[in-house]
């Protein structure tokens, strides 16, 4: 966690000093921090990833459903970091967009889950 906060210092304190003469410049600095803060990320991913895989496993449920939830995960997570360099650079009106595309997307994904819970209600209420 030290490098995180320590690139996301850097990089914020680089992205500033470098907005007040080339505004483009500070862009790109600010996502290659971002990127490079997922490079660090991704081992703790994939631990998180193969512990969701043993649960759903141990548990009997769909690896399709497991699959739609990491989706819906990934979309939001994607939105906020996309909002926020938005609003970073002062696109306050873009980020907005952004959001509502990424919890249509949501709602689109787990149309799905939602169809198997009623359908597991559905088979419940006909044993009662």
């Amino acid at each position: 966690m030290v490098k995180i906060i320590g690139v996301a210092f850097i990089t914020a304190i680089s992205a500033i000093l470098l907005k007040t003469t080339k505004p483009e410049l500070s862009m790109a600095l600010t996502i290659t921090g971002v990127i490079v803060i997922l490079l660090f990320l991704t081992d703790e991913l994939k631990t998180t990833l193969s512990a969701l895989q043993g649960i759903a496993q141990n548990s009997g449920m769909s690896n399709g459903l497991i699959k739609i939830l990491l989706k819906i995960v990934g979309v939001g997570y994607i939105a906020e970091f996309s909002a926020g360099i938005l609003n970073d650079f002062g696109s306050q009106a873009i980020a907005d967009k952004v959001v509502l595309g990424s919890k249509i997307v949501i709602v689109m994904l787990a149309l799905p889950v939602f169809q198997s819970l009623l359908t597991l209600i559905g088979g419940f209420l006909k044993l009662v």
